[in-house]
């Protein structure tokens, strides 16, 4: 069951991260592309997630939670920059 579930998977999360993308370069504003740009660190992490269970390996596991680490200091960083202009007080 997980030789057809796995490509399906893996076809779905790209296409949420090719539409991301897409909202990522026509947003109308700052916060809708912040927006996107985090939602694609959670739609990689997937990816890489799948990946690892595809392999079998524990490697991949560990790299996905590194981006999701580095995906939400950046949101954090990005958001604190447009709501005070400077990011370190």
């Amino acid at each position: 069951m997980l030789s057809w579930v796995l490509p399906l998977v893996f076809a779905m999360v790209s296409i949420a991260l090719i539409l991301n993308f897409w909202s990522l370069q026509s947003g109308p504003g700052l916060p809708d592309r912040t927006l996107a740009l985090d939602t694609m660190y959670i739609n990689s992490s997937a990816l890489i997630i799948l990946f690892g269970i595809w392999q079998g390996t524990s490697l991949y596991f560990e790299a996905a939670l590194l981006i999701a680490m580095l995906g939400f200091i950046g949101t954090v960083a990005v958001c604190k920059f447009l709501l005070r202009g400077d990011i370190i007080e």
